[in-house]
């Protein structure tokens, strides 16, 4: 399958699990039984997982997915958002969604979607990122809310999640053009109008990435390592996709020898500072002659 349309396939996939997910998300709803049916629809439909499922809650931005024998539920008037990442022989598609349970904080909901939209048609050849941040942070502020300004849309290349371009959500100077074929995704991130505006490190999300072949001492550790290897370089994977094909005692050891030894390494949770809702929305573009492709629309 070449590029355009393994990008543009991975797009259809992402683009249907959100829409399909969104009917799922209610009160009670167990968040492990969301992230388990984000990742099966995703492998159904033909694609493999690009990232774990983030199911984030209220002032947590991003960076959450359910370890092993996760109980958390979704609370009631929650704020919950769902980003999702499918590739297809690594062209990878990011698209979230905010479903909002308390009516009174659904305009954070449509000033991020307003503000998306908006930052995808600012995007085309030789346009700066920086652009894009200042129609976003317009669209947010005009609608009576605030972006998050230390979150960022990102570049997106073959089996990699973050190439090395941040695309702001606020108003800055310069910095990336734009170019045909480009790969992007757009997110925006917004909350109320007196929060803090910013994420900081919160706990681990249970989201690792490889870093780096290391010695290890046990046996387990080895074959887990090697696995860890071998099925995700240089994407994020979960907790508990690794300890369902290593349980109990010597599993869970061993992924904490890989810890220990950077062999691996854990996202943190980031979290709103003054811990007020977040609503988040996002899809990913290719970079036309005249402006973009949205390919999970």
């Amino acid at each position: 399958m070449e590029q355009l349309e393994a990008l543009r396939e991975a797009g259809r996939i992402a683009s249907q699990v959100r829409k399909s997910i969104r009917g799922d998300v209610e009160a009670g709803t167990r968040i492990i039984d969301i992230c388990d049916s984000v990742e099966a629809q995703i492998r159904e439909l033909g694609g493999e997982i690009a990232f774990p499922c983030n199911v984030d809650i209220d002032h947590v931005a991003a960076h959450y997915t359910s370890p092993i024998g996760d109980i958390s539920i979704v609370p009631e008037g929650a704020v919950v958002k769902v980003d999702i990442g499918a590739h297809v022989d690594g062209y990878i598609a990011d698209t979230a969604t905010t479903v909002c349970l308390e009516p009174w904080l659904e305009p954070l909901v449509e000033a991020v979607e307003a503000a998306l939209n908006a930052g995808l048609r600012t995007v085309r050849p030789g346009v700066h990122v920086s652009e894009v941040g200042a129609v976003i942070e317009r669209t947010m502020k005009a609608r009576g809310v605030a972006p998050i300004r230390n979150l960022t849309g990102h570049k997106i290349a073959r089996y990699i999640i973050h190439a090395g371009v941040s695309v702001p959500n606020v108003a800055s100077i310069g910095g990336y053009r734009f170019q045909a074929g480009d790969v992007f995704a757009i997110e925006p991130f917004t909350t109320l109008p007196d929060a803090a505006g910013e994420v900081v490190d919160g706990p681990p999300g249970h989201i690792y990435l490889f870093q780096k072949k290391r010695s290890v001492h046990g046996e387990v550790a080895r074959r887990m390592l090697k696995q860890i290897h071998s099925r995700y370089r240089t994407l994020p994977f979960a907790s508990r996709w690794v300890l369902r094909r290593f349980p109990g005692p010597e599993g869970r050891a061993a992924f904490s020898e890989l810890l220990r030894s950077r062999c691996i390494r854990a996202y943190p949770q980031l979290i709103e500072r003054s811990r007020k809702p977040v609503a988040q929305a996002e899809h990913t573009l290719i970079v036309t002659e005249d402006g973009c492709e949205i390919t999970t629309a």
